[in-house]
């Protein structure tokens, strides 16, 4: 029906045609990372082609710190690539919700048993694209001594015997030092430190992880540096490094070894995104992805009028460093355990492929063109957001407001994005009020008495 190269050709070709310069990177310079959903429509007669077309898009690579969140909602607390899409994809949602309801034009909906309730058209499903593999789990990768990057797919059996792996996450630069088997002992050295054994995941996401050591090497001590850990994978080939994720651990919970060479990390944990001096509460892509193939992309707001939720067939990853298992892993292997979930809702097994074709503004391909020229590359401060709604479908950000927003501004209509969560929460609104109360949903009649304290917002 539809191959690997083809989602990301689309999306490649839809960035360029669609989004503006505005907020796109610094020609050699900057690079960003790129996500979007793309709707695919089953012919009516098979065989027979597919239609493909992007709904939903985004860039970024930035977090906000967990000081400059705001109980209001008027910011975007994160804006990475897959969580910007993820937003726009909500919009479409809601403007299709609301093309449904009052009939005006052909929606993705039809209707369902439930009153007020609505399900998506047999004929459709949704792919996800991300020009590199999500933050945290999924990005922990093995280095494999004899290949470049990207990395081969490592066997299944390997990382479940092994779980203290590490990665360098190449879309993180910004990113402490890691601890390298080649520095010299005499350069380097280490402590020991107490770790906390492995702990049951919270929210559903367990790991396959064996108990961290109790004691586990980190940087900038006054021992000896001990030797770099190497592994080997179903093949015999040595395995002498992991891509490290900058996302953390999230804290109270299990630890990374940090131990050099392929030990640095622990797989399978919860993290939370990296933040320069200031500490972030958003999870990682990874995490968040791996919610999104149990709760759906909809929202919880958006649940009151479907019967099912809106889950993810397919998940496309560029041209980067890449392991399947790893993939796997992150987002369904944690998650199988989970149970009690309400009707409709269930674990996924969405169709997890690479492409062989590299975004053209990943950090990889910007570092290829500059060569040895002079200067560093830096990731972007923007973030795009495109969705395929008829009313003001572009949103370019920086540190969670609208671009060029300045301090005066904050705190009035003018200084939100339309996707941060008041906007979103707005368009709902819209979407009751364009419905008559008789059509609501009996769940919404229940939360009613909640809406005169955000209309004055």
């Amino acid at each position: 029906m539809w191959t690997a190269d083809e989602i990301a050709q689309l999306c490649y070709e839809h960035y360029g045609a669609r989004l503006p310069k505005q907020g796109k990177p610094e020609p050699d310079r900057e690079w960003t990372l790129l996500a979007a959903i793309v709707k695919i429509q089953r012919p009516p007669e098979k065989p027979g082609p597919v239609t493909k077309e992007v709904v939903s898009m985004g860039t970024g690579t930035k977090c906000i710190g967990q000081s400059k969140m705001r109980r209001s909602g008027d910011i975007l607390n994160d804006s990475h690539a897959e969580i910007i899409a993820r937003r726009g994809f909500q919009r479409y949602l809601l403007h299709q919700l609301h093309l449904a309801a009052t009939m005006k034009e052909r929606s993705i909906f039809v209707p369902g048993t439930q009153k007020g309730c609505w399900k998506l058209r047999p004929d459709l499903f949704f792919v996800f694209f991300s020009s590199h593999t999500p933050c945290g789990d999924a990005s922990i990768i093995p280095m494999l001594e004899f290949e470049e990057q990207p990395c081969c797919p490592v066997g299944r059996s390997w990382t479940d015997s092994y779980s203290g792996e590490a990665s360098v996450h190449l879309e993180a630069p910004e990113n402490k030092r890691m601890c390298n088997s080649s520095v010299s002992p005499a350069t380097k050295k280490m402590r020991l430190e107490p770790r906390t054994p492995v702990q049951e995941v919270a929210n559903g996401v367990a790991h396959h992880g064996k108990p961290i050591p109790p004691r586990a090497w980190s940087c900038d001590d006054a021992v000896e540096r001990p030797t770099a850990v190497t592994r080997t994978d179903l093949r015999g080939a040595k395995v002498v490094d992991v891509y490290r994720t900058g996302a953390k651990c999230v804290p109270g919970e299990a630890e990374d070894p940090r131990r050099p060479g392929a030990a640095y990390h622990q797989v399978g944990l919860l993290r939370v995104k990296p933040g320069r001096g200031d500490r972030t509460c958003s999870m990682s892509c990874s995490d968040k992805m791996a919610r999104w193939n149990v709760l759906g992309c909809q929202g919880a707001l958006l649940m009151h009028f479907l019967e099912e939720p809106i889950y993810l067939s397919a998940v496309v990853i560029g041209k980067c460093p890449y392991s399947q298992e790893a993939m796997e892993r992150a987002l369904v292997g944690r998650c199988q355990n989970v149970s009690t979930l309400p009707k409709g809702f269930a674990v996924q097994q969405p169709n997890i492929q690479q492409s062989d074709l590299q975004f053209e503004q990943s950090r990889c391909a910007v570092q290829a063109r500059k060569g040895d020229s002079p200067g560093r590359i830096v990731p972007c401060g923007a973030a795009i957001s495109w969705s395929a709604v008829p009313e003001q479908p572009l949103d370019v950000t920086a540190n969670g407001f609208p671009q060029g927003t300045t301090k005066k501004k904050i705190g009035s209509l003018q200084a939100r994005s339309r996707i941060s969560k008041v906007e979103l929460f707005r368009s709902f609104q819209n979407l009751l009020s364009s419905m008559a109360e008789d059509k609501w949903p009996d769940s919404l009649r229940e939360l009613d008495w909640k809406w005169s304290s955000w209309n004055s917002n």
